[in-house]
């Protein structure tokens, strides 16, 4: 049993993913059993992350049933995480909206992430040269969002795929992916639908931001966006500025980097390819009343 396309070590957080206790070489997992990974996030009534909660302040329910908890890391580790960024017509006069909201993610994020962009109109392209999987080069990163010119028609959901795809290339265990769009969809070959296929098989948590300006306008989808969110367990950013789309991929890096990631072995005679598994994460801890978990609520068996 597994999700589709994981080839990985654990290292370090929102719908889960399943992965081989028996592939993880110098993990302290040693059994047989598999393990599914959830990646938590933690809020206050402020919506700030909430780290260093300890193991015991959590709880989590397969189909409504406790599981016991075998793995819990809340360290600050790196992740594979990719930038989307919308760079059909309706951006063309956004670039420095992109340019400064990218370097401001890169700056919160930890050092040893491995980076990668992709840039999308109605063609879905790899902003990093094609010999250059990964970067963990801010500069270089920076200059993969530039590497096209802006214009055309826009296929989200072609690029949301293409993305899904190139992090399971990726080394670390938690994936991400943040995507600056405007939610609108007029060239992709791939529906809505797949699209959402896709994201509920895959282990990243979709963090989406809007540029202002284009909402401003009239134009965009809203749904999409939330929909993208709340299905990976990600959050979806609205900033009414160019201020607040800084301080939203600030708070981004930052929400990433706070995170929890808990592992638990499923009950494995009803697991079944293809079957969704509700899963639900509770949290409790002294001295604080009001603490809200943003996680994937189902994933998906695949083989």
């Amino acid at each position: 049993m597994r999700l589709r396309g994981l080839s990985i070590a654990v290292v370090g957080a929102a719908l889960p993913f399943v992965v081989s206790a028996a592939q993880q070489e110098e993990q302290v997992f040693k059994a047989g059993a598999e393990l599914v990974v959830l990646h938590v996030n933690v809020f206050n009534g402020k919506s700030d992350a909430v780290p260093n909660l300890p193991q015991s302040a959590f709880t989590v329910f397969e189909d409504d049933k406790p599981q016991d908890i075998s793995f819990f890391n809340a360290g600050d580790v790196p992740v594979t995480v990719g930038l989307v960024i919308d760079n059909s017509t309706s951006m063309l006069t956004e670039r420095e909206v992109v340019r400064a909201g990218t370097q401001a993610f890169a700056a919160s994020s930890h050092p040893e992430d491995e980076m990668f962009a992709i840039v999308f109109n109605e063609n879905v392209r790899r902003g990093l040269p094609e010999s250059i999987q990964f970067t963990t080069n801010r500069l270089q990163l920076e200059a993969s969002l530039a590497r096209y010119p802006a214009g055309g028609k826009t296929a989200l959901y072609d690029a949301i795929i293409e993305a899904l795809n190139h992090l399971d290339r990726g080394t670390y265990q938690k994936h991400v992916l943040v995507v600056l769009s405007d939610g609108g969809d007029n060239a992709s070959r791939h529906t809505e639908k797949d699209m959402l296929d896709h994201v509920a098989m895959s282990n990243a948590i979709i963090y989406t931001v809007v540029d202002p300006d284009v909402f401003a306008a009239g134009e965009g989808d809203k749904g999409v966006l939330r929909r993208l969110a709340k299905l990976s367990g990600g959050v979806a950013y609205f900033p009414k500025n160019r201020r607040e789309v800084v301080e939203d991929f600030e708070e981004i890096a930052g929400n990433i980097r706070r995170g929890y990631s808990i592992g638990y072995a499923p009950p494995s005679e009803h697991h079944l390819r293809g079957q969704t598994h509700k899963v639900k994460v509770l949290v409790r801890a002294p001295g604080h009343s009001d603490l809200s978990v943003r996680v994937r609520n189902e994933y998906m068996e695949s083989d």
